[in-house]
């Protein structure tokens, strides 16, 4: 009898990897769908269509002022009177100091004129005026 010390085969071990690629593809596809069901908090607004509009990021503060002349700052209800107040108080925690400004399409004009010009004497750098766009 004779023995090879030296020659013996190694094999390999070998991973069936197809039950872990459908989990992480389950896993992905269960991301994808339920990304799309984050809610942002508003109010009900029927914004103006315009051709020209550039997407713009969502900003961390956004002033609504609904059909009736309510005006709401991020979820909270606020006066005219007490807007250029408030801002200035979050002007501090603000990083790029801008503010979304979306107003109903039948608010009076006035009203409008009257908080761009609250917005810009509290100290805001930049205003966005939120629009919809027209396809």
């Amino acid at each position: 009898m004779r023995f090879k010390f030296g020659a013996r085969k190694k094999g390999r071990a070998l991973i069936n990897i197809t039950s872990l690629i459908d989990v992480l593809f389950l896993l992905l596809i269960f991301f994808m769908v339920s990304s799309t069901f984050l809610e942002q908090p508003g109010i009900q607004l029927e914004l103006p269509e315009a051709k020209s509009s550039v997407l713009v990021e969502q900003k961390e503060f956004t002033l609504f002022v609904s059909q009736n002349g309510t005006l709401f700052l991020n979820d909270s209800e606020i006066s005219l009177e007490g807007l250029e107040t408030r801002i200035r108080e979050a002007l501090p925690g603000m990083k790029d100091r801008a503010l979304i400004l979306k107003a109903d399409k039948n608010v009076n004009y006035g009203l409008v004129v009257k908080v761009m010009d609250a917005v810009k004497s509290s100290g805001l750098k930049r205003l966005i005026i939120g629009t919809r766009i027209r396809e």
